[in-house]
């Protein structure tokens, strides 16, 4: 379980496709003696296992590998040695819950269909500095963006981020400076795609109201 509050921007260091599987190599700044094997690292959204770890100057290089229902569901398949990921470890009981309850289970891919640079207007020299992005995505299929709802949570890439607003599948969220700072939707484009994890909670709701809907009425 993870709260979608990325603590580390790590780079896929090596892909090596074997079969059904992908085995990466991603280096971080986790301290590789607190990284044990079998443990969850969320990357960029999609909770992946660890199968090896080797420390690297202060930091660590962890190995996963990534079976064929990741790769489809995931952007997972389209990294390349030098893309750089959002990680985020796994929570443990008494950490603060600043995002929201995310699984690391993507859905599926939210593609980009605008950015906009939102500074403020008063005063010019300071925008650029204070300047918020907002962006509006596309969700997957109809059944997903029943999920998504104005001022809800979703999960984007592995970032906790609150819905701004909603049009049919379309969906905006409005990103802060130092969040564009500390992640990788700075260098995120209109047409790039976002592991997308709809909220937990929601899809609970969803669940109770069909089944009620089938079996209780």
């Amino acid at each position: 379980m993870f709260t979608g509050i990325v603590t580390d921007m790590g780079e896929v260091i090596t892909v090596q496709p074997s079969g059904g599987l992908t085995h990466l190599q991603i280096a971080c700044g986790y301290d590789a003696r607190k990284i044990t094997l079998g443990a969850s690292i969320a990357c960029s959204g999609v909770c992946l296992t660890v199968v090896d770890v080797t420390p690297q100057g202060t930091g660590a290089i962890f190995d996963v590998d990534a079976a064929a229902e990741t790769l489809r569901l995931t952007s997972v398949g389209n990294w390349r040695v030098g893309s750089k990921i959002n990680l985020e470890r796994a929570l443990k009981i008494g950490d603060e819950l600043g995002g929201h309850l995310v699984t690391g289970h993507v859905d599926g891919l939210a593609k980009i269909i605008s950015r906009e640079e939102v500074g403020r207007q008063d005063n010019l020299a300071e925008a650029a500095n204070d300047q918020m992005t907002c962006f509006w995505l596309e969700a997957p299929t109809n059944e997903l963006a029943a999920y998504i709802a104005k001022k809800g949570s979703v999960t984007l890439d592995g970032v906790s981020l609150t819905v701004n607003a909603i049009e049919g599948k379309n969906f905006s969220v409005l990103l802060i400076p130092h969040t564009l700072k500390v992640t990788t939707f700075n260098s995120r484009r209109e047409g790039d795609c976002l592991n997308l994890e709809v909220d937990l909670m929601a899809r609970y709701a969803g669940r109770l109201s069909e089944f009620n809907k089938m079996y209780l009425l």
